[in-house]
């Protein structure tokens, strides 16, 4: 907090912040803590009616009061790493856009609108990297229509938490009623160590294919063509699959790898239920580490859900850390039928 030199907590921000990181402390509702005070950290979206909106690096808009504030500061836009390769959201964004290509796309300004019949929010979302050319509700006119010809809802994919994050999108989108529907974060870890943690498994195999017996591990049951060419994008797609435990079985692993450049990003790594915390997801994703090492790359990425505590603890084992968070916005409809499958 900003202390002045008489030793008093100073406010130190104005409407005028709107858009910078800050950090402020306010006087606690008696009713919701005991503590006197509560501080806040994150980006300052919006200062209107006496009221401050500030989005925190989860994505969660927290409403205060101006009256209640007693300190506050601008603060670096992005706090410093202190592991994990160094990379903007920026980058990151479009390496994993890359690494898992809708069958349709179309540009609106610098958004990019991405369809593929339903299969992954991913796919079937605007990626909004820059400005869409158009005021921001007619963008969003044109975001509603392009959906609604093709069957889906309306659903934007942002990200906070880092340099160059939405979080003013976020806030926007909320305001005009848009709902946020899956948060999840993209983490970031040095390539070697997943390499060296661990040999792969027996009879691994890794191609450039989703067979039948990979799909048969693979949780979204029923994939349709569409989901295969979905599956099967990027630059320098492979798939690794452990043979189940007897002929005829499911693999008793399977994951995805995509080679882009300096950076592997995982993703499907799949264990048979029975067979959990032996080591065949370390060792599927050391056997795909060193075909990206073979290939150039030096950084790996992966997404992981808020609900997932086992692979958390995995990947945090393995060195990845947090970079940000990112979420779907969906306009709300009457009759939704729920069409998207999974993140």
């Amino acid at each position: 907090m900003e202390i002045s030199a008489a030793g008093r907590l100073e406010v130190r921000i104005t409407a005028a912040d709107v858009g910078k990181r800050v950090s402020v402390r306010r006087l606690s509702e008696p009713e919701v803590t005991e503590e006197k005070f509560t501080d806040t950290v994150g980006v300052l979206t919006s200062w209107d009616d006496g009221v401050l909106l500030i989005t925190r690096k989860s994505g969660e808009s927290v409403r205060i009061p101006e009256t209640s504030l007693v300190a506050g500061k601008v603060v670096p836009s992005a706090p410093a790493r202190r592991r994990g390769p160094a990379a903007s959201y920026e980058e990151l964004a479009r390496a994993s856009a890359r690494s898992w290509r809708p069958v349709e796309s179309e540009r609106l300004g610098e958004w990019e609108l991405r369809a593929a019949s339903g299969f992954t929010r991913r796919a079937n979302s605007v990626l909004p990297l820059g400005d869409p050319g158009l005021p921001l509700d007619e963008a969003l006119a044109a975001v509603r229509r392009w959906y609604g010809e093709r069957g889906l809802p309306a659903c934007v994919q942002t990200a906070t938490g880092a340099e160059g994050t939405q979080e003013l999108l976020c806030a926007e989108l909320e305001q005009r009623g848009w709902v946020r529907e899956v948060t999840a974060e993209l983490w970031t870890g040095a390539l070697a160590p997943v390499a060296d943690r661990a040999e792969p498994p027996s009879g691994i195999v890794l191609a450039r294919a989703a067979d039948e017996a990979w799909l048969a591990r693979y949780q979204r049951k029923g994939v349709s063509e569409v989901a295969l060419r979905v599956l099967g994008s990027g630059p320098s797609v492979w798939f690794a699959t452990v043979p189940g435990l007897a002929e005829g079985e499911a693999p008793a692993a399977i994951g995805r790898c995509v080679v882009d450049g300096r950076w592997a990003g995982f993703a499907a790594v799949e264990v048979d239920p029975r067979l959990r915390r032996r080591g065949l997801a370390t060792g599927v994703m050391a056997a795909l580490a060193r075909q990206a090492l073979d290939e150039g790359a030096s950084a790996a990425w992966l997404q992981v859900e808020e609900d997932n505590p086992g692979a958390r603890a995995l990947y945090a084992g393995m060195g990845f850390a947090a970079h940000h968070a990112y979420h779907h916005y969906r306009e709300p409809q009457a009759g939704d039928d729920g069409r998207y499958e999974s993140p």
